[in-house]
């Protein structure tokens, strides 16, 4: 799923932390975990040197051999354990009041007293219970992580939305910028420099756009209007040519050939120039159009042609569509439909049109076969072998829809039947 710019960073940032607070919390617990044994430690250090002196003035001492008030026992040892340095380690105690074993830091070490006897001094000293000191700074660090995430939203979210706004003026420009319709707005200020060079260089390249696109309309015009004189002029030439008595079969039948050769070029020529003015939206104005009525006017404009091929035709107008378009576009949408339902339809087939409040349904007999969904709309595919064909009626049929969003063609095939279902949106 596609998200804004604003929730992929705030994603990726929220991401990040998490793993940034993972890592603190684990260097944080080490270092409070080693301050607290530093200290502790350093207490017991000092009663051990207090409780030796105390020793030394009260032998009675020497006789506190379990752990009291005081928290610390002496015992003997022999003189061949003997070891005066400190060892200090952590050990779980049973406490009566808690009733469960509590942690202490346990600090041993050996002496001399004042009889010359070898004695082992424990004290001991309650700590910190980890397990507790965990999950209180588990609970800190998460409730500190849900915090720091909705203010990372809603600051980081204003921020961004305000930082990016002019790049949201940008884009909404582009979206609405149409080739030979030159975006109307008011020149911004930006504050954020990059966004100043970006609208900057946008608004230098649609002006090359539209110089280039202006120059390549007009060539396409001339070159069209230019290339349909000589051909008209050609296929006139032809046609006297065609009434002198004195030719024979084999020149007669080689002059229809270039004739209809010449016609095929021509016409091929106005619906690349046809398909060249929508592409470039020449067709702009719209008005309300009665797809209906349209309908029931070609209908009548084809007759002879319908009547030619012994095609029974039936217009089921079960309601009326209305659409907002440009009323020589659709013209030509409904022309290209009928004209190939006819065309590419058998001898005594059958057309049914049928009219919806949303959709227009064209069904024909014709080829026993399906067509190529995939290719049937693109330029110059051609429906079997028809050399009369320029292969461009169901192209111009989909470059007029590109022109209207919402607005769809598709092709399928069933029963021996072509169907092709114009359809717009209900909006």
């Amino acid at each position: 799923m596609k998200i804004s710019l604003k929730y992929y960073t705030i994603k990726y940032l929220i991401t990040i932390l998490l793993f940034i607070i993972a890592v603190w919390a684990a260097l944080f617990y080490a270092y409070i975990l080693d301050e607290v044994y530093d200290n502790v430690d350093d207490g017991l250090k000092n009663r051990k040197i207090q409780i030796i002196k105390a020793v030394y003035f009260d032998e009675n001492l020497l006789k506190n051999n379990e752990f009291g008030f005081n928290e610390f026992k002496i015992n003997p040892v022999s003189a061949s354990s003997y070891k005066p340095k400190n060892r200090l380690y952590n050990k779980m105690y049973y406490m009566e009041y808690d009733d469960k074993d509590q942690p202490y830091r346990v600090l041993e070490t050996d002496f001399i007293d004042q009889f010359g006897k070898t004695q082992q001094l424990v004290i001991r000293t309650s700590t910190v219970e980890q397990d507790e000191l965990v999950y209180d700074l588990t609970t800190a660090l998460i409730v500190l992580y849900l915090l720091l995430v909705v203010s990372i939203i809603a600051v980081n979210g204003f921020l961004l939305h305000k930082a990016m706004r002019p790049f949201y003026l940008i884009l909404d420009k582009l979206k609405k910028y149409q080739f030979g319709i030159p975006p109307s707005e008011m020149p911004q200020d930006f504050s954020i420099k990059e966004f100043e060079e970006l609208d900057i260089e946008i608004n230098e390249m649609i002006e090359r756009n539209e110089r280039a696109f202006h120059q390549q309309k007009q060539f396409i015009e001339n070159a069209s209007h230019e290339l349909q004189t000589p051909l008209a002029i050609a296929i006139n030439k032809i046609d006297l040519a065609i009434q002198n008595d004195e030719l024979d079969k084999k020149n007669l039948n080689f002059l229809n050939e270039v004739k209809n050769d010449l016609r095929r070029m021509s016409g091929l020529n106005k619906s690349l120039l046809m398909l060249s003015k929508i592409d470039n939206n020449q067709f702009a104005k719209t008005v309300n159009v009665n797809f209906n009525e349209l309908i029931s006017e070609l209908l009548n404009e084809y007759q002879d042609f319908i009547e030619y091929k012994k095609i029974e035709v039936n217009l089921v107008e079960k309601e009326v569509l209305e659409a907002n378009f440009n009323r020589d576009l659709a013209d030509i949408l409904l022309s290209n439909l009928l004209k190939n339902a006819v065309k590419y339809n058998r001898q005594h087939g059958t057309i049914q049109i049928i009219t919806e409040k949303e959709r227009i349904v064209f069904q024909n007999t014709g080829t026993g076969v399906s067509l190529d969904p995939s290719q049937i709309f693109n330029r110059f595919y051609k429906q079997g072998s028809d050399h009369s064909s320029t292969g461009l009626g169901l192209s111009i049929i989909r470059s007029i829809i590109k022109q209207y969003p919402g607005w769809d063609i598709a092709y399928e095939f069933d029963e021996g039947m072509h169907y092709f279902m114009l359809s717009k949106n209900a909006g």
